[in-house]
This record gives C-alpha cells, sequence and structure tokens, in this order.
C-alpha cells in the first residue's frame, strides 16, 4: 500500500465509513454524530464515503481558513474530482461594505457547477459566513445562457449586440469576468461561472477553434469544444432571484458540520453584523440603497438551519442544536509533537512498523523527501516510510486501519499554506507593461542621435515597400524614422523629476561629445570598482568545505518552502564560500522574501567549518530581531550567537568581546559597534550586512579593511542604485529574489483620508481575528496624543507607544512585550521600518503617508503580511487633490503594486520619480540629466565591456576568450516589406510593446515563441511578420561572424564589419577564415570586399530577400567554424 489510490481504497472499505453510508441511505435524514476524529482523518472518512456511495457532500467548516485547509486537503487526495469552494462575496467575512468581484465569481461558478449535475456527485467546501448569503439562481442563468460550439456558423456583429446586452464591456484585453474583446477574426470573452477566459477564433463566420485563455499572459490554456456564456451577474439580479446553496442539493446530501453549535453563534452573529451595517447605510438615497440590498441577499439563521435539517447532518463534535441520533466512533490519535527532533521521529516510526502500521509521510514538496532520505541515510539509519508527494493539513494515527500518517510541516515546525484561487486584475495584467510603455510626447533617447521627443508609429515607403517606424522629432522639428530593427537603439529618458530635457540637434556634434566626456567618467569609476574585485579575485581567502548532513537538516527545518530564486540563491553563496578566494554577493530581495534564512545557512555553514561570523546591522532593533531570529534557528545545532548594540551595558560588552576573542562567540550580530578598534575575532571567515542601503560611507570604509579576505555576503531590500548598476555587470555578483513566498497574499493597500471610523473598524477587524496592529506616526511631539486618541476609539485594547528618543531599555522592553502579543497596537515613529519582524501583525496604518519615500512606505508595508493571514496597510493622507505631484505619484504607485515582489518594480519607479539625482555621487547625476537613465546605463555597460578588452586584458583573459561576439548591437537596413500590419494588430500601444519584445529576441527557440504567441493571440501570422523573423536570425548571424550593419537594398548586399580598427575581433580566427573564404571560395559566389575610410565590407550582388541573405551568411558561418574546429 505505497499510493493515495491504496490509502482511500482502505478507507472505501473501512466499516465505520460503511456504517455511515448505511445511516445515510435510510428515507429519512440522520444526524451523525463521529468521535474520536483528529487532524485530516475527517476528510479521508468523507473521501472514503464518496468513494463507496456516490452521492453529494457539503463541508461546513469553523472559518474561511480552516474551510481552505480542507478543500486542499481534499483537492489533493481525491485526484481528479473537482471539489467546489463557496467562499463569502466580500472582501473580508462579515465584513459587508466591500464585495470582491474573485469571490462573487466563485460563489456563481460553485452553485452553477452544482446545479448542472442537478446536485448529484458533488462536494463542496464551506464556512458559516458563506452560507449565510443567498446565490444567484443557476436556473435563471440557464435561460440566458449563450452556447456557442465548435463549426458554428455566428455572426461577429449579432454577437457584439448580445454581449452588450447582456452587461459585458468592450475593452482592448481582456482581463476580468464581464469583458469581451474582438480582434479580426477573434473574440475573446471573459464569462461568469468560468475561471479562465474563452478565445473563439473564426474562420470567416465559422467558429474555427474555441479555447481558454490565461489573462495575465493573453495565451492560450486548453482547446475545448463548447463554451456557454453566462450574462454579467453583478448588475441584475434582484433578491428574490437568488437562491441558498441548499437548494440546489439533491435531498441524499450529507452536510458535514466541523462545529455544529458554532455554526448556529455564527450565523446569529452575522445575522446582528448586517442588521447594523443596514443602519449605517440607511442615509443614502432610495436608488443607492435597492442596490445596495440586490447584492447583498442574506438568509435568516434559523432558515438556514431549517433547510439545513432536511438532509444528512454528520457533526464532528457533540452539539446541542443537533442532537445525534447515531454515535460512529473512530479510534485514532493526533500526529506526536517531535520537535524537530530526528531520533525521536525514527523510533517512532520503527516502533510503528513493529506494531504493523503502515508509515506515510505527506509533504506538498518533493525536495522535503530527499531531505528526509538525506537525513536518515546520513544518521546511519534504517526506516520503513512511504513518501507522498500530498499536501495534508494535519497529521494522524488511525489504530482501526493500522496507518500512520505524518506531515513533513508538523514535523519540521514548518508553516503550511493553503492555496485558494486568486482572481485576475487588471494591475496583474497590465502593470509593469504601462511603466515601460510609451506615449507620444514622451522623452527618448537614441544612442547615437540623443534626445529627441516620440510621437507614434508611422508606416513610410521604401522602394516601393512598406515598413513601419518609430518617429521621433529633434530640436529644429527635424523628424529622424527609427526602423523597428534599431528599436533596442532607443530608451524612455529618465533624468532629473520635472525638468525638461533639451533637444538635441540630428547630426550635431554636442551629442557626440557628451557621449565621450560621459564615457570617460564612467570608466574612472569603473576602473575603481574593477580594481577592487582584482584585489578580492587575487587574495586567498578560506574554501569552505562542502555541505555535511547537519547543513541538511537546518535547510530541511526551514517552515517556508525555498522558492526557486531562493534555492539559486543559497546554491551561489554556498558555491562561493567554497571559493579559494573571497565571496562577495549581494542579494537584492524585497522585504520577507527570505534573505534572512539565507544568511543563516551560510553563517552555519561557516560554523559547521569552525569559522566564527559577524553580522552587521543598521539598527538596535534590527540587532535583537536578528539575534532572537538565529538563536531560534540555531538553538537546536548548538551554535553561540551573541548581539552587542547600544542596549548592552559595557560589562556585558566587554564579556562579548572577550568571548569573541577565545572564539567562545560563533556568531557575533552587532550594530556599528562591529566596527570598534578593539573587538578582535579568533577566526573571522564571513561577514554578512543586512540592510545595505541604510550605512553610510565611513561605515563602508571601515569595512572594506575587514573585508579584503574575508567571505562577504550583503543583504539588501532597496538597492541602491549605484550597486544595483555595478553589479549587474562585473564588480559584483548578485542574486536577487524576484519570487514571494508562496502563498503569501498580497498586501490589500489602499489610500484613505485619516477618519476614526476607520481606524476603529480596522483595528477591532485584526484584534478579533487575534492579530496586532502597527499605526506609525513620524512625529515625536504628538505621538502620545495619537495613542490617546486610539485609546478613546478602542477602550478595550491595549495600546503601548515606541520611538527612537526613548530611553534605550524602555524601548527595548516595549518592542519585546509588542512581539510576545502583550499589547495590541504599536503606536510608532518609522523605528520599525528595518526588519521588525512579527507574523502576527497583520494591519499597518500609515499616518500622513505623503511625507514618506518611496522606499520607506515599501519597507514599511513589508512588515505586515508576514503569514499567510491577509494583511492590510491603509496609507492616511490629505486628499489627491492638495498632495504635491511627487505624493501623489508616490502614494499611486504603491497601491498599484501591493503584490509581494512589486520591491523592485518599485525601486525602479523611484528612481524615475526622485530623478536620477544622487546616482553616482554629484558629478554624474548632471551627466544622467544631460543622456537619460537607460542610455547612462549602457554606455557604463560598454565602458566595462572596453576596460576588460584593453586595460584589464589579463584579469579577464578567460572570460575574454569564452566570449563568442565582440558586437553589441547590429544594424540591419533593408527595403523589403517587414512589420506588423495594422490591420493585424490594430492597437498602436500593443505593436510597439510587440515590436520591442522582437527587439530583444536572441534565439530560434524564442522566435518560435513569439510565433506561436502572435498566432494564439491574434490568428494567422501574415508574410511580412516572418520577413521581420528573418531580420532578427540575420542580426544574429552578423553578431556571430562580426558584422556590426548589414544593408540589403536594391538587391544589394553590404556587411560592415567592426568598426572600431583596435578591436580584438581582428585577431580572431573567425576574422581570417572569412578573409581566406572570401579571397577563395567566396569569388565564384560573387562575393568582394572593398575598404572605405573606416570600413571593410563584404558585399554581394543580387540578394533577392532576407531569407536569402540569411542562408549565404548561415552558410559563410557553417564554413568559417568548421575551419576554426579543423
Amino acid at each position: 500500500m505505497s499510493n493515495i489510490k491504496e490509502l482511500i481504497e482502505r478507507y472505501e472499505k473501512d466499516r465505520h465509513v460503511k456504517e455511515i453510508n448505511t445511516y445515510c441511505s435510510g428515507e429519512t435524514p440522520v444526524r451523525i454524530q463521529l468521535e474520536g476524529m483528529v487532524g485530516a482523518l475527517d476528510c479521508f472518512a468523507l473521501a472514503g464515503s464518496y468513494r463507496q456511495l456516490k452521492k453529494s457532500h457539503i463541508f461546513i467548516a469553523s472559518d474561511k481558513e480552516e474551510a481552505a485547509y480542507v478543500l486542499n486537503t481534499l483537492q489533493s487526495i481525491l485526484e481528479n474530482k473537482t471539489i467546489h469552494f463557496f467562499p463569502d462575496s466580500f472582501k473580508r467575512p462579515m465584513q459587508y461594505d466591500e464585495l470582491d468581484k474573485n469571490n462573487v465569481l466563485l460563489r456563481t461558478e460553485a452553485i452553477n457547477k452544482v446545479h448542472l449535475t442537478n446536485g448529484q456527485n458533488q462536494i463542496l467546501v464551506s464556512y458559516p459566513e458563506a452560507v449565510f448569503e443567498k446565490a444567484v439562481d443557476p436556473t435563471l442563468l440557464d435561460k440566458d445562457k449563450i452556447e456557442i460550439g465548435k463549426n458554428a456558423t455566428l455572426d461577429i456583429n449579432t454577437m457584439i449586440e448580445l454581449l452588450v446586452m447582456y452587461g459585458f464591456e468592450r475593452v482592448e484585453f481582456v482581463y476580468q469576468p464581464g469583458q469581451f474583446s474582438i480582434r479580426g477574426g477573434i473574440i475573446d470573452i471573459f464569462s461568469y461561472g468560468n475561471e479562465w477566459p474563452y478565445r473563439i477564433e473564426m474562420f470567416d463566420v465559422e467558429v474555427e477553434s474555441i479555447r481558454t485563455f490565461n489573462p495575465t499572459t493573453q495565451l492560450s490554456v486548453q482547446d475545448i469544444t463548447k463554451v456557454s456564456i453566462i450574462p454579467n451577474i453583478n448588475n441584475k439580479f434582484r433578491q428574490d432571484q437568488k437562491i441558498s446553496i441548499f437548494k440546489v442539493f439533491a435531498a441524499d446530501t450529507c452536510i458535514w458540520v466541523k462545529e455544529a453549535d458554532m455554526l448556529v453563534d455564527k450565523l446569529q452573529f452575522c445575522f446582528e453584523k448586517v442588521e447594523s451595517y443596514a443602519d449605517t447605510v440607511a442615509i443614502k438615497s432610495e436608488e443607492e440603497l435597492r442596490e445596495i440590498f440586490n447584492e447583498r441577499a442574506f438568509i435568516y439563521p434559523s432558515k438556514i438551519l431549517e433547510e439545513i435539517s432536511d438532509f444528512n447532518i454528520i457533526t464532528l463534535s457533540k452539539s446541542s442544536s443537533f442532537p445525534a441520533d447515531n454515535i460512529v466512533t473512530f479510534k485514532a490519535s493526533a500526529q506526536p509533537a517531535f520537535n524537530k527532533n530526528f531520533n525521536l521521529l525514527i523510533e517512532n516510526l520503527k516502533e510503528n512498523t513493529k506494531n504493523e502500521y503502515t508509515n506515510f509521510i505527506f509533504t506538498d514538496n518533493v525536495k522535503q523527501i530527499e531531505r528526509f532520505y538525506n537525513i536518515f541515510e546520513d544518521m546511519g539509519v534504517k526506516v520503513q516510510f512511504h513518501p507522498l508527494h500530498k499536501s495534508l493539513h494535519a497529521g494522524f494515527i488511525d489504530h482501526n486501519n493500522k496507518v500512520a500518517c505524518y506531515t513533513d510541516h508538523q514535523i519540521f515546525e514548518r508553516f503550511h499554506r493553503y492555496k485558494l484561487r486568486q482572481g485576475f486584475t487588471e494591475d496583474m495584467a497590465i502593470s509593469l507593461k504601462m511603466l515601460r510603455e510609451l506615449q507620444p510626447g514622451d522623452y527618448v533617447t537614441h544612442i547615437d542621435h540623443g534626445i529627441g521627443k516620440y510621437s507614434g508609429l508611422e508606416t513610410i515607403e521604401i522602394n516601393g515597400h512598406k515598413q513601419e517606424s518609430v518617429r521621433l522629432i529633434y530640436q529644429s522639428n527635424d523628424i529622424l524614422y527609427v526602423g523597428i530593427n534599431s528599436l533596442h537603439k532607443i530608451s524612455r529618458y529618465v533624468g532629473k523629476d520635472g525638468t525638461e530635457p533639451k533637444l538635441n540637434k540630428i547630426g550635431g556634434d554636442a551629442w557626440k561629445a557628451l557621449k565621450r566626456k560621459t564615457k570617460a567618467k564612467v570608466k574612472d569609476i569603473a576602473k575603481e570598482l574593477i580594481k577592487l574585485y582584482a584585489k578580492r579575485k587575487a587574495s586567498k581567502g578560506f574554501a569552505f568545505p562542502p555541505d555535511g548532513y547537519l547543513q541538511t537538516e537546518l535547510e530541511a527545518s526551514f517552515i517556508y518552502e525555498d522558492t526557486p530564486d531562493q534555492l539559486t540563491a543559497t546554491q551561489d553563496v554556498k558555491e562561493d564560500m567554497e571559493k579559494p578566494y573571497p565571496m562577495d554577493r549581494l542579494i537584492c530581495g524585497d522585504v520577507g522574501f527570505g534573505k534572512t534564512e539565507i544568511a543563516i545557512r551560510a553563517a552555519f555553514k561557516s560554523v559547521v567549518a569552525g569559522k566564527q561570523v559577524a553580522i552587521l546591522v543598521p539598527t538596535t532593533i534590527l540587532a535583537l530581531q536578528h539575534f532572537k531570529t538565529f538563536s531560534d534557528r540555531l538553538k537546536e545545532f548548538g551554535a553561540t550567537v551573541e548581539y552587542i548594540n547600544r542596549f548592552r551595558s559595557t560589562k556585558e560588552k566587554n564579556e562579548v568581546f572577550k568571548g569573541v576573542e577565545d572564539g567562545k562567540v560563533e556568531i557575533l550580530i552587532g550594530t556599528h559597534a562591529l566596527l570598534n578598534k578593539g573587538l578582535k575575532f579568533k577566526d573571522l571567515g564571513l561577514l554578512i550586512i543586512d540592510e545595505e542601503q541604510k550605512f553610510g560611507v565611513a561605515a563602508k570604509e571601515k569595512l572594506r579593511s575587514i573585508q579584503v579576505n574575508v567571505d562577504t555576503l550583503t543583504l539588501t531590500a532597496t538597492p541602491i542604485p549605484r550597486t544595483l548598476q555595478f553589479s549587474l555587470m562585473a564588480a559584483r555578483d548578485l542574486s536577487i529574489i524576484r519570487t514571494p513566498p508562496p502563498n503569501r497574499q498580497p498586501i490589500y493597500t489602499e489610500r484613505r483620508v485619516f477618519s476614526d471610523d476607520l481606524i476603529k473598524e480596522a483595528i477591532y477587524y485584526e484584534v478579533q481575528r487575534g492579530g496586532q496592529v502597527f499605526f506609525v506616526h513620524n512625529r515625536v511631539k504628538s505621538l502620545n496624543e495619537v495613542a490617546d486618541l486610539i485609546k478613546k476609539l478602542c477602550p478595550d485594547v491595549d495600546v503601548a507607544v515606541a520611538h527612537g528618543q526613548m530611553e534605550a531599555h524602555d524601548l527595548e522592553n516595549t518592542l519585546l512585550n509588542f512581539i510576545d502579543g502583550k499589547f495590541d497596537v504599536l503606536v510608532c515613529t518609522n523605528i520599525i521600518e528595518t526588519g521588525l519582524d512579527i507574523p502576527n501583525a497583520n494591519t499597518m496604518i500609515i499616518n500622513n503617508a505623503h511625507q514618506f519615500g518611496m522606499s520607506d512606505l515599501h519597507q514599511l508595508r513589508g512588515r505586515v503580511g508576514r503569514s499567510n493571514k491577509r494583511a492590510f496597510c491603509y496609507l492616511f493622507a490629505p486628499p489627491l487633490s492638495v498632495l504635491t505631484a511627487e505624493s501623489r505619484k508616490r502614494l499611486k504607485t504603491l497601491e498599484e503594486f501591493s503584490d509581494l515582489g512589486s520591491g523592485f518594480q518599485i525601486a525602479m519607479k523611484d528612481m524615475d520619480i526622485r530623478g536620477a539625482g544622487n546616482l553616482l555621487g554629484a558629478e554624474q547625476s548632471g551627466f544622467i540629466a544631460d543622456i537619460g537613465y537607460e542610455t547612462y546605463q549602457k554606455i557604463l555597460e560598454e565602458a566595462v565591456i572596453e576596460l576588460k578588452e584593453t586595460d584589464y586584458k589579463e584579469l579577464f583573459k578567460e572570460e575574454n576568450e569564452k566570449k563568442q561576439s565582440f558586437i553589441r548591437d547590429v544594424d540591419v537596413d533593408t527595403d523589403i516589406e517587414m512589420l506588423i500590419p495594422d490591420n493585424y494588430v490594430s492597437n498602436i500601444q500593443e505593436r510597439l510593446i510587440l515590436y520591442t519584445e522582437l527587439d530583444k529576441i536572441e534565439t530560434e527557440e524564442d522566435i518560435i515563441k513569439f510565433d506561436e504567441m502572435l498566432k494564439d493571440r491574434f490568428g494567422k501570422v501574415p508574410s511580412q511578420v516572418y520577413e521581420l523573423f528573418d531580420g532578427l536570425r540575420i542580426r544574429s548571424l552578423a553578431k556571430k561572424l562580426g558584422f556590426e550593419r548589414i544593408i540589403l537594398k536594391n538587391r544589394k548586399m553590404n556587411c560592415y564589419f567592426i568598426g572600431n580598427a583596435q578591436s580584438i575581433y581582428f585577431e580572431t580566427k573567425i576574422f581570417q577564415n572569412i578573409m581566406q573564404y572570401v579571397a577563395g571560395e567566396g569569388k565564384f559566389f560573387g562575393i568582394s570586399m572593398k575598404q572605405t575610410n573606416s570600413f571593410l565590407i563584404m558585399t554581394k550582388e543580387n540578394v533577392k530577400s532576407l531569407k536569402e541573405a540569411r542562408s549565404l551568411l548561415q552558410d559563410i558561418l557553417d564554413k568559417v567554424e568548421d575551419k576554426k574546429v579543423a
């Protein structure tokens, strides 16, 4: 019995389950109470009961969170069976003022799908707040359904009329229910009652194919044969057209209730909440009231209980509301607590095997299974267990069936997350695209011609062939057309904020001079950094040994699941540590993305190898926090962790200093005090710098002296652009963590004007679900007044005050008490922004948010939402109309990017907002203002490449030899018709985005992918687009051959070699082989060479198409490369 199927079969045959089914098969409904239910045993009993006797089951959990866990467990143990989830309609349960579109969609989908099967053989999971509401009556939807099948005939205009009549809205691209779009012969419709939108492809009036697609990528998911489209359910149903969810289920359905008495109480509580909500909206107009009450239709608690009584009820606890007719007793016990102690676990598993119990270990992460095997192997023990790659919310031992089902998250005390289907929002589909998109009137920089203004796309004729190009306007209204093959040469101008740049003159010298000057300056900065890099590469460091089993055990006990980025970053850090020269790696990751965990793993690796670790943090509080985190994670492994900050007395400090010198203290965490002259390490192996952006230059210089031959790991959430840029190039190694931890929910962020009611509601909501609240107010003077206001609004809530000017021990005590949950609300200045990590605090209110900088706000917001509870962040600011443009932009950006992982985008946008002012020291900001940020970046990159090829040739010898291409940009200039026709993609913005994407393509696979994407989204690809593809292929061939420009006009092809006569390219094998080829074999094909003042050109007459040009270049490449090999 090694797989889930066999395990479920065991429950199908279980006598208790048969007993339940026998009771439920009578004429009249029965009430059964199940005793001895622990862990996820109820899910197995339900699954067994369903498999044995196909009928419907409804599981009513105690609350939304529990319902989500049960849903996930049932989904994973009942393969190939759809389990429906029936949520409430609101953003948060029992907060009746705000509807959540995604939840409404899930409700309709569930009730509709159950209705289609006449309520038979369905399993639905819900909770009290959700069954308290009515849902749209599915029989009404039946009448209005539009059904479309493959090969049916369909008139597009009639379709548009119908959709509009049904309340659908026509948009360019579909991203949420109730929208449709039409592009040529493709109709996209996002219907209610289905997870994905539909794409219908027409051939004239016949439906050629129907498929579902993902609105975020706009790409297809799967083909289907017919669709039924439900009208817009948000806007046209009266209360009397809605019904209770129980009405659609067959009469023999079983209702499983987790806690029956709680269900009764909760329904009553919901009813009272609705009544008080009704009082608050009574002041609205009649029209508004009608709409509000049509959207919100509820059922009296007594009515719900009556309806439930018509079905078989299975309660999982003793209940006075539903006294049981029969009791079925299961003999089971909960999964034992092993406290991460593997010896206990091994003993227990062996004991089970001895008593003929079968051991199962459930995990939703394959990596964990590997870790179990590694740990058992390293400890040299043989244990019998079956790993199951399934998600289970809680383990149990079933004594009747002799099975022990354990979950890895309970063994390792990891945090187990549930996954609910998230809706699609406009931001997801279009967020980043918008940031980087060009609007007519935007300033752009062309690398060869300077700053101009973008004024749209234009189709121009070249030798009778149409081509599309970007039109830029320069000084004295000169117009420059940039071909779509050279889009990479233009970039959006980002300079000082609020000041308009001066337009350049086409063909003037000013721009060239400016570029030269900038490059020279950049080279100086880059030289400094490369010197440091060289020094590091040359100096001898300590090569750490490979991982042992202790390391594996530490990594397996991490309470969250590693994200792919986190895994790669961990691997990179460990590999760097194992190299003989010192590491210098920068890890950029958003707040709460698990950078600290990587630091813990690196620190532990160092301790295992007998080396000490110093961890430098910017604030006293963070030192304390890290001390707690590191001690908690490493206590099982016996590493000694100490910390120094201003909270510690001189006596304590001296003791710590002595311990460090004797080597007794293995990990030392501290603020600037670490840089104290009196502190001597016995054997320092690793230096970790956290929140790099907070340290001044002086502190960094002191660090440099320690750093030369010590491995260094730097963590930062908002990268300082300068370090970011250079590390992206060559002077530092960089790991970026972009993926948020799984099921970390986006932080619900909203901008509001200060209001007592909202504060009261937000605080009570959080405190009632057992959480804590941060109230950030950045004025120490009035901090106590704010605290008093909160005490007045919420008299029964405990409020604490914290700010940086308090006495050291008072501040420490206040924060520790808050961390321990002794206070509900912490009113504080932004001292919490640096790294206070309290998973229980999930609501943050920021007062006068418009006075904070972008990265501060983002850091602050990252302090909440650290568990899997939904987090809220309210930004209090005056109305938008009175704010400065910059504050407005800042708050809006923050609201748009509520998703985690947006730190990177925010840092990028922050640079747009603040102007690239202090990017690379004062003298550089002038250049950035003149040139624009992205162009500056390009020049920077070029400068570094040149330095690598010239001044530091020796240092980068290996890298240069590996290098295949000596050219960054290739110009392909041709008179052949190559464009995306506007009757194929009519939206100009979208065409420009497609051109830009095309321009970035490097490989043949990417071209094929792009081709498929076009076919999928816009229909059959026209021939002009294939010419574009050939242009790209020519570009990559030219790069390999060493041509920087290819001109194909009037059937004559000219290929220009690199213009820089000093380039190492002319010393390479490939260049010599080309010369030999042209002199020999090439003559027969009419290929010749000619030399002008500045270029060497290879030419060939009578080349009719790009395809021909492509195969010619491919031929040459094959021949010269064969020679190179030979």
